[in-house]
């Protein structure tokens, strides 16, 4: 079996390298003509996903790119403190969930996939496909194509795959949000290494760690209509924390800032896959970054697909399989995230109600027992 992917973000490789392991051949195609290596800001990679990136080799590499952030404490705009709570479940082994730089990310399993010898095409924009019963034939918009067993697409929550595979995708939901990050070097931040601090603020929410290097790593989300860019985001989001108790606005003040990112996630899509086509990852069911699981689930998703393809007698059968072993799952993980991003994303009356009901909230629904279902979650082959 040949299996076509098209993506080559993190979900692309992880999916190469675990159908490697069970006998598969993949090539991947990416739309972007040059390589990630310096896109995106950071991200978090749970005590979950690390253990699927475990099963393909790479999660030692991903952790020494990374800095441990094991805790979350939150606070209000005002300064008043909501509560603590775990940035992932420990595995066994005491391994903790890890912030790394999105491009560090992207280089490992890029390089982990290119040393098991799988192909990476670029400037391949998939514009369609043809399922011809027997092989499925992917077109790309610089007019060549590629021919395959099977076709899956890991080109993330703007999929052009899922647009052709079914008439009733659902569109990309915005959140209301748009995403910023930076690194910077800030002296009078003391925080403890590997806890990240999170500030439901009046207008925005802004979250940081410090780096056992001194570096701060932080980030913001800020409330605001889609396509409303102004010229220059910094003054804008100082603006948006001058208010708030903390070192926000003074850390953004001494950060360069990159141009804000909207965020966007998936409502339930209604079909995954059909005949030798199926979706994974962001493409399936694209989360907010509010939970920290994008990754991991797409890591995840790359094990059980593998297994389903190995252990089941054809394709079809296989793609079912991994949908009723994923969808509960994964749906779950994106409603979750979402009620965070909507409390981001609070009016004034609804701030008021947040910062009174979060300490209960946190207790009783973000204890380390109540999400033992989201981290303590483990995949094999």
């Amino acid at each position: 079996m040949k299996a076509l992917i098209t993506g080559c973000g993190i979900g692309g490789p992880a999916t190469a390298m675990a159908l490697r392991e069970v006998g598969i051949d993949a090539e991947i195609f990416e739309a972007y003509a040059t390589q990630a290596d310096d896109v995106g800001s950071f991200l978090n990679i749970a005590s979950n996903g690390l253990s699927a990136l475990r099963i393909l080799g790479a999660h030692k590499q991903v952790m020494a790119a990374g800095i441990p952030t094991p805790r979350m404490v939150m606070w209000s705009g005002s300064g008043k403190l909501l509560g603590e709570v775990a940035n992932g479940l420990a595995l066994d082994d005491g391994t903790v969930s890890h912030t790394i730089l999105r491009s560090d990310l992207y280089r490992i399993v890029r390089d982990e996939a290119l040393s098991r010898n799988i192909s990476i095409q670029y400037g391949k924009r998939l514009i369609s496909y043809e399922d011809t019963g027997t092989q499925v034939r992917a077109h790309f918009d610089d007019g060549t194509q590629a021919t395959g067993d099977i076709l899956i697409s890991a080109e993330g929550v703007h999929s052009t795959t899922r647009t052709l595979l079914a008439a009733n995708a659902p569109k990309p939901h915005y959140t209301g949000l748009y995403s910023f990050g930076g690194i910077t070097k800030y002296p009078s931040q003391t925080a403890t290494p590997g806890t990240y601090h999170m500030i439901f603020g009046k207008h925005a929410f802004f979250g940081h760690a410090t780096a056992p290097t001194g570096e701060t790593w932080w980030f913001a989300n800020l409330p605001r209509a889609e396509g409303d860019i102004p010229r220059d985001w910094k003054p804008l989001l100082v603006d948006a924390f001058k208010d708030d108790n903390g070192i926000a606005a003074d850390l953004i003040s001494h950060s360069h800032v990159a141009a804000g990112l909207p965020v966007h996630d998936l409502p339930p899509v209604p079909t995954w896959h059909k005949g030798r086509v199926t979706l994974m990852g962001d493409a399936a069911h694209a989360t907010s970054p509010s939970a920290g699981q994008g990754a991991s689930l797409a890591a995840e998703d790359a094990i059980v697909l593998a297994r389903c393809l190995r252990d089941e007698p054809d394709h079809t059968r296989a793609f079912a399989r991994f949908e009723q072993e994923r969808r509960q799952r994964v749906e779950r993980v994106v409603s979750y995230s979402r009620r965070i991003s909507n409390s981001k994303a609070a009016g004034p009356v609804g701030r008021v109600f947040r910062d009174l009901m979060m300490p209960f909230f946190l207790k009783k629904t973000a204890s380390q027992e109540s999400l033992s279902w989201m981290y303590r979650h483990r995949v094999d082959l």
